[in-house]
């Protein structure tokens, strides 16, 4: 059955099927490969996109400017001190105005029903570039990563995710791999498991693709025989007031070279979303220090510079990715060409 997402949204992973998401990886490595040989695009002409950010970052806003760049769209940005949405106007209204104006929105924030109210009521494409619930772009780039380096099919891969499992990417990383197929094992203390709620949706999944998932507090047993170990910063934006506890919980789970080598596998890759803690060399993590006498770190350095490391192939795999969703979602020519 051909896949076709002209119209749809991209809030989370749930919302698309196994069959969808490997159309989008497809379609990100050849939109890669025509990048790399320096093919202009021309999928996205005529078309507008708005971003809306209520949370600061990097590689989420520069994905989607240069995605929609390089096929010739047009991209507006709006910080969180830039429009009146949520404050002089009311969420439905905003997405009414923009729905008029652009061909798709992304949204950065905090609430999953505020990129949820942007696509009830806009009537164009809405992409969630992170939520507290859910990062689904990210976790497109992390899996074409893992297709470039692991050399074994989606089903026979056992991904390791260590930290805050209850986070947006705890969440989405185990509803990915519960759709495609990935053994995914959560490394964490039982305080910071996902919701009863979402593993038992994601189980029904999982029952479906044959994927095992599995929660473990104990490193040994957890990592053993893993191909992907991954993390993520142990505190999260917004929950700053949160240090003192979440480093206690998590610090006997900082990714060292020492918990790689538990997995017995010469070829183990480190995944990280970031940005990372792996030194002292940022002001967060100096003050951190300098106030609590705590180490924020959650990768060892070594690990983090290690010939183990994808980090950055996966940064920017986040272009190509996004990328995918914008054609795959906005472009009539696209399907046209296939």
């Amino acid at each position: 059955m051909s896949v076709n997402l002209l119209g749809r949204s991209f809030l989370s992973l749930l919302d698309y099927s196994s069959e969808e998401i490997l159309f989008l990886l497809d379609t990100a490595k050849k939109l890669k490969d025509r990048k790399k040989k320096g093919i202009k695009g021309n999928l996205l002409e005529c078309k507008n996109i708005v971003l809306l950010f209520e949370k600061t970052s990097t590689r989420t806003r520069c994905a989607f400017e240069v995605g929609a760049m390089d096929e010739g769209a047009g991209v507006t940005f709006l910080g969180m001190h830039d429009s009146q949405m949520g404050k002089k106007e009311s969420l439905e209204d905003t997405a009414i105005v923009l729905g008029r104006m652009y061909d798709g929105i992304e949204f950065r924030g905090f609430k999953q029903e505020t990129v949820e109210t942007l696509a009830r009521y806009s009537g164009v494409p809405v992409f969630n570039g992170l939520t507290d619930n859910y990062h689904p772009t990210q976790i497109l780039a992390d899996f074409m990563t893992i297709s470039e380096h692991v050399n074994k099919p989606f089903n026979d891969i056992n991904f390791v995710f260590v930290g805050d499992s209850r986070n947006n990417m705890g969440n989405s990383l185990m509803i990915g791999c519960a759709k495609l197929g990935i053994n995914f094992t959560s490394l964490a203390p039982k305080e910071l498991f996902p919701s009863p709620e979402l593993i038992k949706e994601v189980q029904k999944t999982a029952d479906t693709s044959g994927a095992v998932i599995r929660f473990s507090e104990n490193i040994e047993d957890a990592v053993k025989n893993a191909d992907v170990i991954y993390t993520d910063i142990w505190v999260s934006m917004g929950e700053e007031h949160l240090v003192e506890s979440r480093v206690q919980l998590l610090s006997p789970y900082k990714v060292t070279m020492d918990m790689l080598r538990k997995t017995g596998n010469p070829d183990i890759i480190f995944m990280h979303c970031l940005p990372s803690f792996h030194n002292m060399e940022t002001t967060f993590a100096q003050q951190i220090y300098e106030q609590y006498g705590l180490d924020i770190c959650e990768v060892e350095d070594e690990v983090f510079r290690s010939k183990h490391s994808v980090v950055f192939d996966e940064a920017e795999n986040r272009l190509h990715t996004i990328k995918a969703v914008l054609v795959a979602t906005m472009s009539n020519s696209f399907y046209e060409q296939l």
